[in-house]
């Protein structure tokens, strides 16, 4: 008997019980499917413009069921722990600060805020967790010659540690699974961590999170019950991502003989690099063409990967592959000097997240499918001075940067080739809009005599 009570008590099996219970819990009792229901209803949707890589209205409340998720499971494992009351306490006060982020979140996915005011609730509710539970990087062990550090900038650092990591994660939820994956290999490789340095609470939180991120991930992905994270939800796992890397910087080094955790700090940042890196480059690239770093576009490494021709899957696929291979390259070399270790750390994540920017790649730009539609077969064209034009894809999106492009939708004409069976004829001068973005070219008639349903065009 006393053998079971100490199987059921002990870290492994909360571990993955409490992942799996997390998971039945958004997949089981029709939560999505309700949020997906009264979004639709009240038409609370992710309208697509010309910068989305989606052509149809998704609801994007998907971070509701996260936290509904997270947050119930949570606090149904935390009698089965050897809580102090310091714990419960650092616990109310990660759940306040979830709360904050998640009523923040759901008000900018309805009603458009300043960066500014987001800024500021965001700060709110990071200074509750590292003033009222004492979470802050103390200490750099090291790196580029740091050790120790006061107090009032030891708060500040860690504050600023928040915010980066809360719209690092904000910035890459761009396509479908990119931000919940990457959540999840951050949160396996902390909560593995947390569990060599036994630490209860935190590793029940990474499993936690895990199988809520699998839940939600399971509508994200899906055809016909799609949902999206929202900023309700990129908020909230960026916040909890931040916690545990900051936790797990704070592991005690005589508890953990796996690996140098003096040189924690260089694994956080190979943990959390895919993030970071996409972050510091979109912020480069815009300050470089004289544009506010705060503006949205579509220059993250994903929008390039889509425009290589990659899916959505492919290249989640691809990003979370590269940010695993730079943890594993950083894990076997942690045992260098730390700013060596640091060193080791830059370059290879610049050489792996930089690929798809070599000129090798170009080609496939170049290459674009042919869009059909039903009636007729053509590629997309310019009338310039009564003369026909075939321009690609590739020139019409630099002619529109470079002309300041106000998001209005340009007309244009289709180029017959020849028609298909049992259609109707449309006329090769009739006008169409043309709207755009990463994946694909969608061609709707505006002025024709009959009408098209863009749901059921059969693009091949």
């Amino acid at each position: 008997m006393d053998s079971i009570q100490e199987l059921f008590l002990s870290l492994p099996f909360l571990m993955v019980i409490s992942a799996l219970i997390a998971y039945v819990m958004a997949t089981r009792f029709n939560l999505y499917p309700v949020i997906i229901y009264v979004s639709k209803t009240k038409g609370l949707m992710d309208v697509p413009e010309e910068r989305r890589v989606h052509t149809s209205q998704v609801p994007n409340l998907g971070g509701m069921g996260l936290f509904i998720t997270f947050s119930l499971t949570l606090l149904l494992f935390v009698p089965f722990l050897n809580n102090t009351v310091e714990d419960l306490s650092n616990l109310l006060s990660l759940l306040a600060a979830t709360i904050i982020l998640l009523f923040l979140g759901i008000k900018d996915d309805l009603v458009f805020m300043t960066a500014k005011k987001k800024l500021v609730i965001q700060l709110i509710a990071v200074s509750m967790v590292c003033i009222l539970q004492n979470v802050r990087i103390s200490n750099f062990h090291g790196l580029l010659g740091i050790a120790e550090l006061p107090y009032i900038i030891s708060v500040g650092f860690t504050i600023f540690v928040f915010v980066l990591v809360i719209n690092a994660i904000n910035l890459i939820d761009g396509i479908d699974g990119l931000a919940s994956s990457i959540g999840i290999l951050a949160s396996l490789s902390f909560g593995i961590a947390f569990y060599m340095a036994e630490n209860y609470l935190m590793t029940i939180m990474s499993a936690v999170l895990i199988g809520s991120l699998m839940g939600f991930l399971k509508y994200n992905l899906s055809s016909d019950r799609k949902i999206f994270m929202g900023d309700c939800g990129s908020l909230i796992v960026g916040f909890l991502l931040a916690y545990q890397g900051i936790g797990f910087l704070n592991i005690d080094p005589e508890l953990v003989f796996e690996y140098n955790s003096e040189n924690s700090s260089i694994l956080l940042l190979a943990i959390l690099s895919y993030p970071l890196f996409d972050l510091l480059r979109v912020f480069i690239v815009r300050i470089a063409q004289k544009k506010s770093p705060f503006d949205a576009d579509s220059n993250h490494i994903h929008h390039r990967l889509l425009r290589l021709g990659l899916n959505h899957k492919q290249a989640t696929m691809f990003l979370v592959v590269s940010n695993l291979t730079l943890i594993l390259i950083t894990y076997f070399t942690i045992n260098l000097p730390i700013n060596m270790s640091l060193i080791v750390v830059v370059c290879f994540g610049c050489l792996l997240y930089l690929l798809p920017f070599l000129s090798v790649f170009e080609e496939f730009k170049e290459e674009e499918p042919e869009e059909i539609t039903p009636g007729i077969s053509g590629r997309v064209i310019e009338d310039k001075n009564d003369d026909a034009k075939i321009i690609s894809f590739k020139d019409r999106l630099a002619k529109k940067e470079s002309n300041g492009h106000d998001h209005k939708l340009d007309t244009i004409q289709i180029e017959p080739e020849h028609p298909t069976t049992n259609t109707k004829t449309i006329d090769s001068n009739e006008k169409f809009k043309f709207y755009t973005n990463e994946e694909k070219v969608l061609v709707n008639p505006i002025e024709a005599e009959i009408q098209l349903d863009p749901n059921k065009l059969n693009t091949k």
